[in-house]
C-alpha cells in the first residue's frame, strides 16, 4: 500500500479530504500511483500525468523522503520508505509568481 498526499485543489476535485492508500498494479512507480488514484478517483485523470504522454504536468510536483522527484521517469521505482509505507508520496502544486 502507498501513501499519497494530495493537493487541495486535486481533494477537492477528488471529493476527498486527508491522506490516500492505493495499491498501484505492476510495481511501485510515480506512473501505477497515478493510474490507481485515476483508477479510483476518475475525475482526477488527466490532472497530475497528461493525457497521451504521461509527462508530469507543468505545475505538478512529486516529492518523497525529502528528495524531489519531479524530474525522474515516472515508471522507475519509487524510494523504499514510500515502498514500505513509512513514508507518504507527495503530490504536491507548484508555486509560481512574480
Amino acid at each position: 500500500m502507498i501513501r499519497v498526499l494530495l493537493p487541495a485543489s486535486l481533494k477537492v476535485l477528488a471529493n476527498i479530504s486527508g491522506e490516500i492508500d492505493v495499491e498501484p498494479e505492476g510495481g511501485p512507480t510515480i506512473a501505477s500511483v497515478v493510474d490507481a488514484l485515476e483508477a479510483r478517483f476518475p475525475p482526477l485523470r488527466g490532472t497530475i500525468l497528461q493525457h497521451g504522454s504521461r509527462r508530469r504536468r507543468p505545475m505538478v510536483r512529486f516529492y518523497a523522503c525529502n528528495i524531489d522527484l519531479s524530474h525522474a521517469d515516472p515508471e522507475s521505482a519509487l524510494p523504499d520508505a514510500v515502498i514500505d509505507g513509512s513514508e507518504p508520496l507527495l503530490i504536491i502544486g507548484a508555486i509560481a509568481g512574480g
